[in-house]
């Protein structure tokens, strides 16, 4: 695998597009919202790799190897020897279409050889919970699921995803990576800690929570934020949910905000809440964050892979408001921990696919995502 990061800023790309066009090429972008209305440079991206598959979506702060950004676009071209790479897009005219876009895109993708999925969605009509259970629904369980969802800094006003060189804001896409030189790895790890009591959650719709303990959840949510309740939906990526199915399991999913809606007092989430379910508000934890981050990365950087490696790091925005200042330690200490000669790109996400440890893939808020390519010669 020939592989070369670079970006866009201040006018300017940071250097001459590398020549690594062919078919077995991918090439991502991760690119501030803004971007929307720049559609000339995704065209300058497709026309220096028409070969080439391009995909990439809007994000609330894009990761540069360990530095966080703004207002840029962070690319990495990949070009492999032996391994096969595919694209499949779907468009979603609300959340109730997000498992048959899941599906759609597994279908077009599935083969015997797939060995991986990238995927990539906009962030705010989409039930990503959906979305991975189409996913799931179609594709072999040991091919690998990641990926995640599109942002808006902390605005929840428009995201868009980019697919070979075309702009969409209600869509999804997707990259397949097909053949045995093709090695992934791939982490998720929060760092939350949780607090005050569990409650169940007595009314909810899909993604929509109404109540908990059959008390409006809107009202309780307000009842932790105190002054920060002026702040909602964003002031909510403070106190994410952690949801399970019954108080003997162990593994819980953490679940974020991404809308309110006073007039029914309730909540719109990036993935389901399940009636019956039981959640514990969680709060940020500074150095388990951080140790967090560097988990994600031990689990990603097996000792399988090759130099070069591309990193693909996505990470909550919840998590960017609450380090504050220190964002980049995480960046930093995922990069430090994986695989020498690993270069690294990402973005500030309103959700992250990745399987647990093993297994199925699950849609998850608040973590350090990564997943990691290298290959065979």
């Amino acid at each position: 695998m020939e592989l070369a990061t670079f970006r866009y800023q201040q006018g300017a790309w940071s250097q001459a597009f590398p020549s690594l066009d062919s078919a077995n090429t991918l090439v991502i972008a991760f690119a501030a919202p803004m971007f929307h209305d720049r559609p000339e440079l995704f065209a300058e991206l497709r026309g220096a790799y028409p070969q080439s598959t391009v995909i990439g979506c809007s994000t609330s702060g894009e990761i540069d190897q360990t530095r966080v950004r703004d207002e840029s676009v962070t690319v990495a071209v990949a070009r492999f020897g032996g391994t096969r790479v595919r694209s499949a897009a779907a468009k979603l005219a609300d959340a109730s279409e997000s498992f048959d876009a899941g599906a759609r895109i597994a279908d077009e993708l599935g083969a015997g050889d797939l060995r991986a999925v990238i995927v990539l969605s906009e962030g705010l009509h989409v039930n990503g919970s959906e979305l991975v259970r189409g996913l799931n629904s179609r594709l072999p369980e040991n091919v690998v699921v990641t990926g995640g969802l599109a942002g808006d800094g902390d605005r929840f006003g428009r995201t868009w995803v980019m697919a070979n060189g075309k702009v969409e804001t209600n869509g999804v896409v997707a990259v397949g990576l097909y053949g045995d030189r093709v090695k992934i790895g791939h982490g998720s790890k929060g760092g939350w800690d949780t607090f005050g009591p569990e409650r169940v959650v007595t009314k909810s719709v899909g993604n929509v929570l109404y109540e908990l303990d059959g008390k409006p959840a809107l009202a309780l949510y307000k009842e932790y934020l105190g002054e920060r309740a002026a702040g909602l939906p964003g002031s909510a990526l403070l106190f994410p949910l952690a949801l399970r199915a019954t108080t003997e399991e162990q593994n819980s999913v953490v679940r974020t905000v991404l809308a309110v809606d006073e007039a029914s007092s309730s909540m719109t989430f990036a993935g389901d809440i399940p009636t019956g379910h039981y959640a514990k508000l969680m709060r940020a934890n500074f150095d388990r964050l951080i140790l967090g981050a560097q988990a994600a990365a031990g689990a990603a950087g097996t000792k399988e892979h090759l130099s070069p490696a591309l990193s693909i790091a996505i990470s909550c925005v919840g998590r960017r408001l609450v380090l504050g200042e220190r964002t980049e330690e995480e960046t930093e200490a995922t990069l430090e921990t994986l695989p020498e000669g690993t270069q690294q790109i990402g973005f500030y996400s309103y959700g992250e696919i990745s399987p647990h440890a093993t297994g199925r893939c699950d849609l998850h808020n608040q973590t350090m995502t990564l997943t990691v390519l290298s290959e065979l010669p």
